[in-house]
């Protein structure tokens, strides 16, 4: 059954990728992004390959920016994906202030405030769907993140009070928590880690990334996504406040 889709952060990366394989299942798939001109341009590709798709300019940093979003938007959401995502790689003495702080609006309080404002229509039509993009970081830490792990992390207690919240009604909250991916943010994160550290990048994705991980290999787009479709099924109706890793081994240990 075809569903409404709103996806943050939807312009490129994961996002990107879920939002083109969700329209080509027939879901209505409407794509947020900091940058307007990319979101438009990925509806506007997805609408090409047959799709349905609408493209939206959205700061989710910006509390008042979301709410001013929903009440133009006027649609109910049946499936909310919380994507949308940044990073900074620094000792915490050289983290800049600022910085620590955006990245909890862009991956903590954002979430929370995009929850809230689907949550109505939820509960109306008794059916909902919110999955959180996480992150192996929401559930182990590793140097120099440490703005990127307090939110990753606390994007799992949130989830857990929801599901609390929400338990008299068809809906659901999970997070997706995947080791890495070979994503532009990732990319970033490669260079960053090898600035820091003092060693090549080739040697960070050998000891750093890949080292934890018994399967030694980067997350696939598409387990991310078959994790979503799976989540966003009528039968994972029971499926709530769960955390699930996707790192080949990794938490294992």
């Amino acid at each position: 059954m075809s569903k409404t889709v709103l996806i943050t952060g939807a312009a490129s990366g994961i996002g990107l990728f879920i939002a083109e394989q969700l329209a080509q299942a027939g879901h209505q798939i409407i794509v947020t992004d900091l940058n307007e001109a990319q979101a438009l341009q990925a509806a506007n590709r997805i609408n090409e390959l047959g799709g349905n798709a609408k493209g939206y300019p959205l700061n989710v940093a910006d509390s008042d920016a979301i709410s001013a979003f929903f009440m133009a938007l006027s649609q109910p959401i049946d499936v909310l994906i919380n994507n949308a995502g940044i990073q900074h790689v620094a000792k915490l003495e050289a983290f800049p202030a600022d910085k620590w702080q955006f990245l909890q609006q862009v991956m903590l309080v954002g979430p929370a405030m995009m929850t809230k404002a689907v949550l109505p229509a939820m509960r109306a039509q008794n059916f909902g769907r919110i999955i959180n993009i996480g992150s192996i970081h929401a559930m182990v830490a590793s140097k120099y993140k440490s703005a990127y792990v307090a939110a990753k992390h606390g994007l799992i207690g949130f989830s857990k009070t929801i599901a609390l919240e929400t338990g008299d009604a068809n809906i659901t909250i999970n997070t997706v928590c995947p080791a890495y991916v070979k994503t532009p943010l990732v990319e970033q994160q490669i260079a960053s880690q090898a600035k820091q550290h003092g060693i090549s990048e080739q040697q960070v994705i050998e000891s750093i990334m890949l080292a934890p991980m018994p399967k030694k290999a980067f997350i696939g787009l598409d387990e991310i996504l078959h994790t979503v479709n799976f989540l966003m099924a009528d039968a994972a109706r029971n499926i709530t406040a769960q955390a699930i890793a996707i790192d080949g081994g990794w938490t294992a240990q």
